[in-house]
Parts: C-alpha cells; structure tokens; sequence
C-alpha cells in the first residue's frame, strides 16, 4: 500500500474513514520506508527483516528454513522476545516467511500465503472496446473469495474473537494482523467498486505507455538464455505498453480494495473500544512495500520511484501526541524495536532497527537515519541512495543512473542525470552509497559499471 492512497494524507480521491481517525489520534511519519528486497516478491524481504531485526542483506543471509528455525530455537524473533517481558502473542494473515508463524508466536489463526490465487483471466487486462474477462467481485475466480468469505473480512473475525479472549486476560497482549489486502488479485465487494467509476479516476502525471529501462532494472524479469525477457508477474497484470484506460480501472480497483480493508480495520478499533481495550493499546499500521499501479509506466513495487518504496505509518495509544507528522526518514521496520520499547524489552545486538519513540517524543528531534536512505532491489538490478533532497537510483544493467530532486519534484518526472552541473554531486552519492554498501554487506560491485563516478 503506497504512502499516496490515505485520504488524511492529501489523497482526496480515496476514502479511508477509520485510518484517517487512527492518524487523526496518533503521529503520522510521513516518510517511511522499506529498504528494497532481493527478489520480485518484495513482501519476503520486508517480513524477514521484520521478524528478525536484521537489515536487508543481513536478512537475506537467514532467509533460509533452517536459519530461521534455528533463531526461533534461540528465541531471537520478535513475538518470542514480546513473549520475554509476559506478552500472550497472536498472529493471524499473510505470512511469507519460510518457518510456520505457529513456530513462533503462542496463537496462530488463518496464516495465509503471500497472495491468494490469481487466474490466467487477472492478466493483460482491460483492454478497451473489450469484454473485461475478470471481475473483481466475481467470486468465482476465488482469490480473496477463496473460502467463501472475503479474507479481509475474515482477519477481522479473527482479531474480533481473540480480543474478546484478551478483555478477560490481566496478560498484555501483542497481536500482528496482516492483510493480504491490497495485493492483487484486488478483489473487494462490489459496492467498493462502485465507489470509484473508472471513467472518473485520475491518472497518474508521471504516466507513461512504457518505461525506457524496463528490462534492466527488472521489470521485464532477467534476460532468458534465448535473449527473451521474464516478465514480473506484477507487471503482466495489464497489457503493455499501458493505456489510460487500463490503469484507470487497476487504479479504480486498488482503491476499492484498500477501502475494503478500511472499514474491516473499523471493526477491529471499535471492538477494542467495546471491550474497553483501546486506552491501553498501542495501534501501528504500516505496509511491506507501496505500488506503481500506472505510475512511470510501472504496475508492481520492484522500482525505487517513492509510490513503491514509501509507505503509510501510523502510531496511535497512550500518550502519543494526537494528530501530529513526523518529516524523518525511517524504516517501517522501526516497528519491531518500538515495540520492544514500549514493552520494556531491551533490544538486542543483532537488531539493527531503531525505536521511534524518541522521535515520537519530540516533534524537533533528527531522526536516526539522518538525511541518508539505502535501498536496493535484486542482487545486481537497482539501487538507491538519497542524501537530503536528492535522491540517485543506479541501473547497473543499464550503465545508467538517473537524479531527482524530489522536495522540487515529487512526482519524480525531471531527471537531472544529464546536466553536467550535477556530475559532482552524483560522484559524492556513489561515494555515499558505496559505504553504505559495506556497512550493509551489499556484494554488489558497481566500479565496474561506473568508473567515471567511482
């Protein structure tokens, strides 16, 4: 879910009723972030890290069965390390981390995989002056249907009946919802639907019918011994090159999809209230990754353009200031170390995230990771790094860098890579990012690539 699809946060298009009052109650980052992922399915990554603490590449070492099963021996997750100051823990929804969440957290209900079934009829589709061959409400084609209940309707269920266990409980409780929602297939009632008429959606004004570096950056997938390209799946959900119309109904559909899951959200925070659970809770919402969805030509999340790596983070409960924004940059996996905050745990050496509290705490205060981001897709496609207002997005495969400035631009549609004014600024962010590089053990060797910034 991108940073750009909450009505409280300037999107005037899009009704999110209950996570406006969650951010009208608590602070706001307004600049929260996932640090990339080494393969398509960004959600992996953000969820290793996530669970284990551990920046990108340290997560990536660990992303294994037995590597994960063997910090779960040692209680190195972060439900088990709730657990250690009393915490009873729940999960329930999306999962896609390579252990059973049963493994590690006390109550496991309904763990769904990374994404519910999409049928051969969800891609290359609209195409206009065509019989759409899908619909989102049509619950034929399963997917969030599968079961016959919407599965955002069923993770509110679930938190609905755990709750009423922990009204009754002195033990405190932490409890992880994850929606599946608003991954494609981006299935939602149809009344949602009807909430958004494509014909009066806007599209995007970095809208383009295709993306110049599509194949090297991966977009395409990696070039296949034959010289064809594999496409990611993400970006075969609408034909190509894109069409106004096509994404003004993907567009219409992940609207629906995420108003869906809001009100599904409602019924979570009312029943805190009705079981007089909600003055003593700390609430976050965050997402692993945000989405192109017809921005820059792009469907999926696998880009450094901020729709894809930015991402709504709310905090609300006891004594958080109300209503307020915080402008630092963060990671949204900063949500692991708060919580351990909160619960008195001491946090350990080996996570690396920081606690937010601080910055919760004072309005004026820097932010941990100062005025540098890191962020990195694939083992050799992409990389990021962004210094103040600039932000550098590196092509290896391509031997091209491109250069935003993205306070004057935030639509990201002026490069500023050609001007040879900005060559000395560019060679001091390589310089910036080769070091975080090796603070991240990031393998990746861009020298050979770029020598006339290196």
């Amino acid at each position: 879910m991108s940073y750009e699809t909450l009505h409280a946060h300037g999107c005037e298009a899009i009704s999110t009723p209950n996570l406006d009052t969650l951010a009208e109650s608590g602070v706001s980052f307004m600049n929260a972030y996932n640090m990339g992922g080494w393969n398509g399915a960004i959600c992996v990554a953000s969820r290793t890290m996530m669970q284990t603490g551990r920046f990108i590449w340290r997560a990536y070492q660990v992303d294994d069965r037995e590597s994960l099963a063997g910090l779960a021996a040692e209680g190195k997750t972060w439900p088990q390390l709730m657990k250690t100051a009393g915490y009873e823990t729940y999960y329930s929804g999306k999962w896609h981390v390579k252990i059973p969440s049963a493994k590690i957290y006390d109550h496991s209900v309904h763990e769904r995989p990374g994404m519910p079934n999409q049928t051969d009829e969800g891609y290359q589709r609209p195409v206009e002056g065509e019989q759409d061959k899908w619909s989102p409400y049509e619950r034929s084609f399963e997917g969030f249907w599968k079961g016959g209940k919407h599965w955002s309707e069923v993770l509110a269920d679930d938190a609905d009946a755990f709750l009423d266990l922990t009204a009754k409980s002195e033990k405190p409780f932490f409890m992880m919802l994850a929606f599946n929602a608003p991954h494609d297939p981006r299935q939602s009632p149809k009344r949602f639907v009807d909430m958004y008429p494509q014909q009066e959606m806007e599209v995007p004004v970095n809208y383009m019918r295709s993306y110049p570096f599509k194949h090297e950056m991966g977009a395409y997938g990696k070039q296949r011994p034959d010289g064809t390209w594999a496409m990611q799946r993400d970006e075969n959900l609408a034909p190509h090159p894109r069409t106004e119309y096509s994404v003004r109904i993907n567009r219409s559909e992940y609207f629906a999809i995420i108003s869906h899951m809001d009100e599904q959200i409602g019924r979570i925070l009312a029943k805190l209230e009705a079981t007089g659970q909600k003055d003593n809770t700390y609430i976050f919402f965050t997402a692993d990754h945000g989405l192109a969805c017809g921005n820059h030509g792009l469907l999926g999340k696998q880009n450094m353009y901020e729709h894809s790596i930015k991402v709504p983070f709310l905090v609300a409960g006891p004594d958080i200031p109300k209503g307020e924004h915080r402008d630092a940059m963060i990671h949204l996996q900063d949500v692991m170390a708060t919580s351990l905050d909160l619960a008195g745990v001491a946090k350990p050496d080996y996570v690396e995230f920081s606690s937010l509290l601080p910055l919760i705490k004072d309005s004026k205060r820097e932010g941990h990771l100062g005025n540098q981001l890191y962020t990195a897709f694939e083992m050799d496609l992409q990389r990021m790094m962004r210094v103040g207002d600039y932000k550098l997005i590196v092509y290896p495969q391509a031997y091209s860098v491109l250069l935003y400035n993205v306070a004057d631009d935030p639509h990201e549609m002026v490069n500023l890579a050609g001007d040879p004014s900005q060559w000395p600024r560019i060679k001091e962010m390589f310089a910036q990012l080769v070091k975080r590089q090796a603070e991240m053990e990031d393998a990746l060797d861009l020298r050979p690539y770029f020598p006339q910034f290196l």
